[in-house]
């Protein structure tokens, strides 16, 4: 393939891949700020939290998600480096036992990954939803 082909070839794909670069730069501002809002209502780091099923669960960095076992109870986890499949997933699972996900212990399961969670933060999160309501 050689002549004006190539060239419409080359050239789509040099778009497509800085559309793409450009698209995970907004992704990772966006991360960013939600991970600044979510640590102002973030307690100290807790060893451990009840679990028995996941209700949600939001990417806000590389390494950092907050995931929702109720609907009215956050926790942002940290997990350990590298989780490079965390980035792009669409689906979780998190490991636990006897009920109960523990820093150090338990794993976020991306794909074929297992990220080992570092470290549990309780988010205060009926003040952040009251909060962010009274800014609407």
């Amino acid at each position: 393939m050689r002549g004006p082909r190539m060239s419409i070839c080359l050239s789509s794909c040099v778009l497509l891949l800085s559309l793409s670069v450009s698209a995970c730069a907004q992704t990772r501002e966006v991360q960013d700020r939600n991970l600044a809002e979510y640590m102002e209502y973030a307690d100290e780091p807790v060893d451990h939290f009840r679990f028995w099923r996941l209700t949600s669960w939001e990417l806000v960095g590389p390494q950092k998600l907050v995931v929702w076992p109720t609907l009215k109870e956050a926790y942002l986890l940290t997990v350990d480096q590298p989780c490079t499949e965390l980035e792009w997933a669409k689906a979780i699972s998190l490991t636990s036992s006897a009920h109960t996900v523990s820093a150090r212990f338990d794993f976020v399961d991306v794909g074929r990954e297992r990220c080992r969670i570092m470290e549990i933060r309780p988010i205060d999160y009926a003040q952040y939803r009251k909060d962010r309501r009274a800014s609407e």
